[in-house]
This record gives structure tokens, C-alpha cells and sequence, in this order.
């Protein structure tokens, strides 16, 4: 792959890894509600969630999913339902980790890395990556790169929005403040579906 394109496929890993969309939302939310050390398992997961996706796109599911595009619209449904099972959970958050009774916990890197295969922004980075900077020439070389780019920018993506997150923890701890938050990040989660589902 030329300098030129790996430098503008880290540009688009980058700007699509650090844009608002489920993930993001979700690790702003964690890093409010459990803070960013408790957040880290979730961060990691995206991450490695996301790498193997890409390889599985990059490696042939991809051109499954264009063979039988009743897969593809299974795999929308399904991630759409649980992206609003999530987006509720956040939404219904009133306390902080500090001061729950519930039992909430923050995302695992499990679930974490599993949420990637059913969510809807990640399926269109991961196929439109593929699509649009592997090389036919040299397909698994390009895929690895690939894999690399987006494997290198995202722990420092996922990590700002964790962070900021925990930037307003003191401001939020106000109970009023941080059910109108989760509130709003939940609605935020739900919207993000909008663009993908159509």
C-alpha cells in the first residue's frame, strides 16, 4: 500500500473512529456513570471487537453478507434491537457507580467486543474500509494493513470519550444533572440508529 494511501486511510479510520455513534456514546456515558479505569475493559473490547470484524469482512464475510442480503438485514435488526435495549439501560441510569444499589456494571470487554458484530456504524466502517482501501493485488497484505489503521487509532479515540465522560463526573454528580444526561445520551444512542437503519 503507498505512503499516501495508508496516510489517508488513517485519516478515515481516525475521523470515523472519533465521530459520535453508538460506541462513542456509550463510552461517554461509562466514563460518567463508573469513571475511566472501570471503562477500560469496555474500551479494549471495542477495539478488539472492531479489529476482528474487519478481518472478517476484509477475509469473505463481506461478500457473504452481498451474496445473501437477508443476513445483512438479520444482523440491522438484531443490532438495532440491542442498541435500544442499551440506549434504554443508559437512559433509565439515575447514580453514579459510587452510589448504585442496582448492581449496574460497566460493559465488559466481552460484551464490548460483541457489540461490535451487531453494530450498525461499524458494519458500514468496516465494509466501506474494505471496500475502498484494499488492494486486489495484494488482498491480505491490504486487509492486515487495514485492520492496523483502525487498530491504531482507536484505543486513543475510545479513550478521549471515556475521558470526557469523566471530565463531567463532578458536575453530574448532581442527580437532577445526571438524569437529564442519561437521559439525553441515551436518546443520542437511539438516533444514531436512524442513518443506518434506512
Amino acid at each position: 500500500m503507498p505512503l499516501d494511501v495508508f496516510a489517508a486511510l488513517l485519516v478515515f479510520s481516525f475521523v470515523s473512529s472519533i465521530t459520535p455513534g453508538p460506541n462513542n456514546f456509550m463510552l461517554l456515558a461509562s466514563g460518567v456513570n463508573f469513571g475511566f479505569v472501570r471503562t477500560i475493559p469496555h474500551m479494549l473490547g471495542i477495539g478488539a471487537g472492531f479489529v476482528s470484524l474487519l478481518l472478517a469482512v476484509g477475509f469473505g464475510l463481506g461478500a457473504l453478507l452481498t451474496a445473501y442480503p437477508q443476513l445483512g438485514f438479520a444482523l440491522k435488526i438484531l443490532g438495532g434491537a440491542y442498541l435500544l435495549y442499551l440506549a434504554w439501560k443508559i437512559a433509565t441510569s439515575r447514580a453514579l457507580a459510587d452510589d448504585r444499589e442496582d448492581g449496574a456494571r460497566p460493559m465488559s470487554f466481552v460484551q464490548a467486543a460483541l457489540f461490535q458484530w451487531v453494530n450498525p456504524k461499524g458494519w458500514v466502517m468496516a465494509v466501506t474500509a474494505m471496500a475502498v482501501y484494499t488492494d486486489p493485488r495484494s488482498p491480505f497484505l491490504s486487509v492486515l494493513l487495514v485492520a492496523f489503521a483502525f487498530a491504531l487509532v482507536n484505543l486513543p479515540s475510545v479513550s478521549a470519550w471515556a475521558g470526557f465522560g469523566v471530565a463531567l463526573r463532578s458536575f453530574l454528580a448532581d442527580p437532577v444533572r445526571l438524569k437529564w444526561f442519561n437521559i439525553a445520551m441515551g436518546l443520542a444512542l437511539a438516533v444514531t440508529l436512524w442513518p443506518m437503519m434506512r
